[in-house]
């Protein structure tokens, strides 16, 4: 995997510069951008990190590139670093997902806590999105009578009421329970109905 990036975001290309500088001293890799839509063109866009973004810049603001990161399939967190803040816009922010809403004034180990703290949960994220599409594309493997028995385990249905719903013996209901536990590595039912739920299938 690629090493984490900090991607700033800033039209004010003075402060984009300093701001660029200090992070880079500090040991983080950096990449530096002058609009929203030039952070939107980069190249590596499934790179790991997080964003520090300003708030109000031209033609697309800080909110339009939170919004175009959650909906994108790498939804980097971002702090928000501002000259202009207000509550309304932090609470807007924070609602959304920011990690955090400072302005440019806070001290250097505040914003240095927030890229972090937004990198550790970018960390924590991704590994949580590839374990979903390894258990995704250990579902999508099953044959169509193993997904038939899962989904009445997942109902709660007893052995006896699977087959009899399936039309086959109990007995063959369950071995496909034992395969199941065996493709999907869990040892119950309750197990399956979670690794069912969070594969976004349940």
């Amino acid at each position: 995997m690629s090493a984490a990036i900090v991607h700033i975001v800033d039209d004010d290309e003075s402060f984009l510069r300093s701001l660029a500088r200090l992070l880079r001293v500090s040991g983080y890799k950096v990449r530096a951008f002058k609009s929203v839509d030039e952070f939107l063109a980069r190249e590596d866009r499934e790179a790991p990190g997080c964003v520090v973004t300003d708030l109000n810049m031209p033609r697309r603001n800080g909110f339009d590139l939170q919004s175009a990161l959650a909906s994108s399939d790498n939804p980097l967190p971002a702090v928000f670093i501002t000259g202009q803040g207000d509550i309304p816009s932090s609470v807007r922010a924070m609602r959304a997902g920011a990690e955090d809403f400072l302005t440019k004034r806070s001290p250097k180990a505040q914003l240095l806590s927030a890229v972090d703290r937004a990198l550790e949960r970018d960390a924590a994220e991704r590994a949580q999105r590839a374990l979903h599409s390894q258990v995704r594309s250990k579902l999508e493997a099953l044959t169509a009578r193993e997904r038939q028995v899962l989904d009445g385990v997942v109902r709660g249905l007893l052995n006896k009421q699977i087959g009899e719903e399936l039309g086959i013996a109990e007995r063959t209901v369950k071995h496909h329970r034992t395969v199941l536990t065996q493709k999907l590595g869990v040892q119950s039912a309750a197990e399956l109905a979670l690794l069912v739920r969070d594969a976004g299938r349940g």
